[in-house]
């Protein structure tokens, strides 16, 4: 765990105490030397903490704390079946696992990273911990719980902390991604394909936020026939490799490169 229990929102469901108190915590745990984490400073964290502890997680009924090992660090989530977006799909588990067996050869330390439907956050917290400046999106209901656990398991222990932005798919990409102003290496997915409404809406959103050099990392658990028919239209603007298959438990994980005309 990075924060101290001091740090940590009162209990599991309750938003953090106020901004100003965990930016005091956050001021009392830095050393005398200055130094936050592997790369920062107290007035960098107190920036980034500004810009990032801004949502209220949902009220649910029911959390649970779910447990979770990657890149050497032990990750807490808090997670709630109340909510699509509060738990960690298969896919999610799968991207993590590729990441933390191929972080050099994708060259994360440093690289800019965008997650879409993050959900609670695990594939942004391990893309976090091995080096990513990760940028971790999802829909406005579930941005308090995705906050919860991006703080909980990155403060004071990655070089970047992340960031968490709404990010409606297909809308108002322009005004809040401007391309000019934003620029990914990697665009990360996990199980944000199955059966709703928004599929068109979703490539939309991959495509506009891949630019020259952009690789898109798409985990999914292939459950219905609208999966492949979303896989048959990634293949029409992507170039696209299969890095790996799970039959036992339907995940497939693909590297689409957006195809230039």
């Amino acid at each position: 765990m990075c924060l101290s229990s001091a740090q940590q929102p009162q209990s599991p469901g309750q938003a953090p105490r106020s901004l100003d108190g965990w930016l005091e915590a956050e001021e009392s745990s830095v050393p005398e030397d200055g130094t936050v984490g592997p790369a920062g400073d107290s007035s960098k964290t107190e920036s980034s903490l500004q810009s990032l502890l801004k949502f209220v997680p949902t009220d649910y009924a029911s959390y649970t704390q779910e447990h979770y090992r990657f890149a050497g660090k032990s990750i807490v989530m808090q997670e709630s079946i109340e909510s699509y977006g509060a738990v960690v799909w298969p896919g999610a588990t799968v991207l993590c696992q590729y990441l933390e067996e191929h972080t050099e050869e994708l060259n994360l330390r440093d690289a800019k990273v965008l997650e879409i439907g993050a959900g609670p956050g695990l594939v942004s917290i391990v893309a976090s911990i091995l080096g990513a400046q990760v940028t971790a999106t999802d829909l406005p209901d579930v941005l308090g719980n995705l906050q919860y656990n991006i703080l909980r398991n990155t403060l004071n222990c990655t070089a970047h902390l992340p960031e968490v932005k709404e990010l409606v798919w297909g809308e108002d990409l322009e005004e809040n991604f401007p391309k000019s102003t934003f620029y990914y290496n990697y665009v990360l997915a996990s199980d944000v394909v199955y059966h709703h409404y928004f599929l068109d809406k979703l490539l939309t959103t991959m495509v506009y936020l891949s630019q020259l050099g952009t690789v898109v990392l798409w985990a999914n658990k292939f459950r219905f026939s609208t999966d492949y028919e979303f896989l048959d239209k990634f293949k029409q603007v992507f170039d696209t490799t299969l890095l790996a298959e799970y039959p036992e438990s339907s995940v497939k994980l693909f590297k689409g490169i957006l195809k230039w005309d």
